[in-house]
């Protein structure tokens, strides 16, 4: 009984490390970018964009396709690095319990 009462104590305090990480990344801020920084992104850990950068001399009539396609991978770069934060942080708030993969929290 007293393991059971420790399992739970130890699931209530991953529980709120858990709430404490995802409100914590609400204020992260990660940049994605792409063409050697001609084109930046900024996202938050929610994975919200911020901002856009574009260097001027992208803008141009005939590069518009080229400069869509810059963007998406601006912003698919940020994402990964939200994620690779994001699973930074998981595995600080989960570190002390072995919890089965594929097991995700809050239960």
């Amino acid at each position: 009984m007293k393991n059971l009462a420790s399992l739970m104590k130890q699931a209530q305090k991953a529980q709120e490390k858990m709430q404490e990480m995802q409100a914590s990344l609400e204020s992260l801020e990660v940049e994605g970018n792409a063409a050697a920084g001609m084109v930046k992104v900024t996202m938050n850990g929610k994975h919200v964009v911020r901002s856009v950068s574009i260097d001027p001399t992208l803008i141009k009539a005939d590069e518009a396709e080229v400069l869509e396609d810059l963007l998406v991978a601006a912003i698919n770069d940020a994402n990964a690095r939200v994620e690779a934060v994001a699973q930074e942080k998981m595995q600080e708030v989960t570190g002390g319990m072995n919890l089965p993969a594929g097991m995700k929290m809050p239960f």
